[in-house]
């Protein structure tokens, strides 16, 4: 059982690594989107008029700012549906902001929810439902496509390397292409190996006496 869950965590890996280098950079933007889980908490807290739940998002020192401007936002909504509009726009803006700069990423206002990545809406509604599994298909099957894609051009032209000069090129551009690739996945995978070991020895020295 151990060892099956074991392989399970290797696969998870695998998918986290594919996230980075297959798909779309703008999915770390992801918490700046209309549809992102900064905005969906920041909609429900203003509709019960509690506050608590949003300083997640933000660092401590931070907080204060935050519930500010929710006090605000609360007062200017009372005073119609257009102001409502326009006051809850505006904290959106200012939670988002903050987060994004205790996240040390820059601020260049929300997006639609149309351009979160196919894998971050995964993701999403991974947690939603309780089941990785589609999750863990579609990356390390895009993983998968990217290292087979890379290998049999890397290859096809090493047939004909020594064919020409030109020839040999080809093999070479594509064989640096191929290399880097999977070098770049084994060293992710070898940095996430390395910090899960970290935090198991940290956990293990927070045991009782």
């Amino acid at each position: 059982m151990k060892k099956t869950q074991r392989g399970y965590g290797w696969i998870l890996l695998f998918g986290m690594v594919a996230a980075v280098l297959i798909f779309p950079v703008r999915s770390f933007a992801h918490c700046d989107t209309l549809d992102g889980p900064v905005v969906k908490t920041a909609r429900a807290a203003l509709e019960k008029g509690e506050a608590t739940p949003l300083l997640k998002w933000v660092r401590a020192a931070d907080e204060l700012e935050i519930k500010e401007a929710f006090r605000k936002t609360l007062a200017v909504r009372a005073k119609g549906a257009e102001a409502r509009d326009l006051a809850d726009m505006y904290f959106f803006e200012t939670l988002v902001r903050i987060h994004r700069a205790g996240e040390g990423a820059p601020y260049t206002g929300l997006k639609p929810g149309a351009e979160v990545d196919p894998a971050v809406a995964l993701a999403d509604q991974a947690l939603e439902d309780g089941n990785i599994d589609k999750l863990v298909d579609v990356l390390t099957n895009a993983m998968g496509k990217g290292i087979r894609e890379r290998f049999h051009r890397a290859s096809e032209t090493r047939k004909h390397a020594d064919d020409s000069v030109t020839a040999g090129r080809e093999f070479v551009e594509a064989y640096i292409v191929f290399t880097h690739y999977v070098e770049g996945l084994h060293g992710m995978i070898k940095a996430g190996a390395a910090h899960h070991g970290e935090d198991g020895d940290q956990a293990a020295g927070h045991g009782h006496e």
